[in-house]
């Protein structure tokens, strides 16, 4: 993996000297863990004109949630625990001769980026921008095993909870019992808050838990993800409780998965991201159901459970080979309940067998 990670660092090295900046500081922690392996908690990476350096406010603890860095790459523990490593590394490029150095300006604080003007006067301070966040869109085979065993933890989870007793327990209770299942399958985690939405609740996008109690007839939406080895992936279902479904939830239902469907079946090399977004939400605003859609039909996932691309109305660009995202299209009747569901799939070309589907937990109206 050394050699993944130096070309990496090559590839971010050589934007930043296009750009003219000698050296890059990179602070945000998904990105830090994309070109060194880890990311101790508060490390930052000094991509420097000799050599790249791995500063760390305190000595790594080997936590497997941090990843492990790069045992090619130079670590500088601070020797005061207090100390910022952006201004550390701000220092030590002063040191190495570096006249400029790009920084992500979208993730350091006013207070900090003073800092490091305090105490490297003449480093010329340029903005980095999100040109990491761009490297990490496009994923390579390793990353994607990733996001595949992920998905199966995650599918793991899902299935065993639906094997049980849900009438009478609460959101709350059975978000807790996703999320204990998903490390006991092997996750570093829970990729982002488990939600799991009953009755009125259901259909809503990252609905938080409540003391609500499962009944009866009810929808129920469930969103969940492991994080395994830093990779992040995300599942969404809806089921009836109970019972058989009424006509109206399988209408909606039926209309939601459709939309889902067409926006899978998008997901080639080359289309827009727009475009993506269009093929799934006009099913829904044609229905009658355009106010109160989400903002997306779905977004990237890696690192962080929500990157880079969106796919959205007024989203700019277009899609590349071996580009994990979500589906996700939903439905909320306020006072009602709703429909959600949700895949994780990776962009293939048609003869690679086209969208590679990660969740796969079935997308059959069950009554539970």
């Amino acid at each position: 993996m050394s050699e993944v990670y130096a070309v990496r660092r090559g590839l971010l090295r050589d934007r930043c000297a296009a750009a003219g900046s000698a050296a890059a500081l990179v602070s945000r922690p998904a990105n830090v863990r994309y070109l060194a392996g880890g990311a101790p908690l508060g490390a930052v990476l000094l991509l420097g004109p000799a050599e790249d350096v791995l500063l760390c406010p305190r000595a790594p603890t080997g936590d497997p949630a941090e990843g492990r860095p790069d045992e090619a790459l130079r670590q500088k523990v601070l020797p005061l625990p207090d100390g910022d490593p952006v201004v550390a590394a701000a220092d030590l490029a002063t040191s190495l001769d570096a006249e400029s150095l790009a920084v992500e300006e979208h993730d350091l604080t006013v207070a900090r980026h003073r800092a490091m003007g305090s105490v490297a006067p003449r480093l010329r301070l340029a903005d980095l921008g999100s040109a990491v966040e761009q490297l990490r869109i496009v994923k390579d085979e390793e990353e994607i095993a990733c996001l595949r065993i992920a998905a199966e933890i995650t599918d793991q989870a899902l299935g065993e909870l639906l094997e049980s007793i849900l009438v009478g327990r609460t959101e709350r209770h059975l978000a807790l019992e996703l999320e204990r299942r998903l490390v006991d399958h092997g996750a570093d985690g829970p990729a982002f808050a488990t939600s799991v939405a009953t009755g009125p609740h259901a259909g809503q996008g990252r609905h938080r838990p409540t003391d609500r109690r499962v009944e009866e007839g009810d929808f129920l939406s469930v969103c969940l993800g492991a994080n395994y080895r830093g990779y992040r992936c995300e599942i969404g279902r809806t089921f009836v409780i109970g019972t058989t479904p009424a006509d109206w939830q399988i209408e909606l239902y039926d209309l939601v998965f459709a939309a889902q469907r067409a926006g899978r079946e998008a997901l080639v090399p080359g289309a827009a991201y727009r475009d993506v977004d269009h093929a799934a939400r006009h099913l829904l605003v044609s229905a009658g159901y355009g106010e109160g859609l989400a903002p997306w039909t779905g977004h990237g996932v890696g690192l962080e459970i929500d990157e880079d691309p969106q796919l959205a109305p007024t989203a700019m660009g277009k899609l590349d080979a071996c580009v994990p995202v979500t589906v996700e299209p939903g439905v909320h009747l306020p006072g009602r309940g709703g429909v959600r569901i949700d895949d994780t799939l990776v962009v293939r070309p048609e003869a690679d067998g086209g969208p590679e589907l990660l969740t796969i937990t079935t997308k059959e109206l069950l009554a539970l």
